[in-house]
């Protein structure tokens, strides 16, 4: 497995965003949907990877720069095809050594709660990731929860 910077644009990638926010609108109340789209992944702050493997996307993770000290894990995604193969660990793991080699003091993120978001937050929690205060333009409601980690 490969994980490379993207630039978002091989079709494949593009599918997979795609599905990714159909799930996000799936399973999250109307106006509680904060993953990134294609465009807002492009922005200079946000820096977007995609596991591979041969030519065939495994998965992909961003990490939005939210000062020169905290980051933001942003759309991490695993193809249903590769669940349970460590594409997600993989994703995880780099996107942690990222924040510790840029200097950020903290990475946090913000999901969903209910059974669609379990696997992800028991992923995020083996990391080290614990429950708290919302972030940067984040409201704190009956759905959404925060995690952070300190590096």
């Amino acid at each position: 497995m490969k994980i490379l910077l993207d630039d978002l644009i091989h079709p494949d990638v593009v599918a997979l965003l795609r599905s990714h926010l159909e799930g996000m609108h799936e399973h999250t109340p109307e106006g509680h949907v904060h993953a990134l789209g294609l465009g807002e992944l492009k922005a200079v702050n946000v820096s977007f990877w995609v596991a591979w493997e041969g030519g065939e996307v495994l998965g992909f993770g961003a990490l939005k720069e939210l000062s020169v000290k905290a980051g933001e894990i942003k759309s991490m995604r695993t193809h249903a095809s590769h669940l349970r193969k460590g594409v997600g660990v993989a994703l995880l793991e780099h996107i942690i050594q990222t924040a510790k080699l840029r200097g950020y003091h903290r990475l946090s993120l913000e999901t969903g709660t209910g059974p669609a978001f379990e696997p992800a937050v028991n992923l995020y929690r083996k990391y080290g990731f614990e429950n708290g205060q919302s972030f940067a333009d984040y409201q704190d409601t009956a759905f959404n929860q925060f995690l952070h980690l300190r590096l």
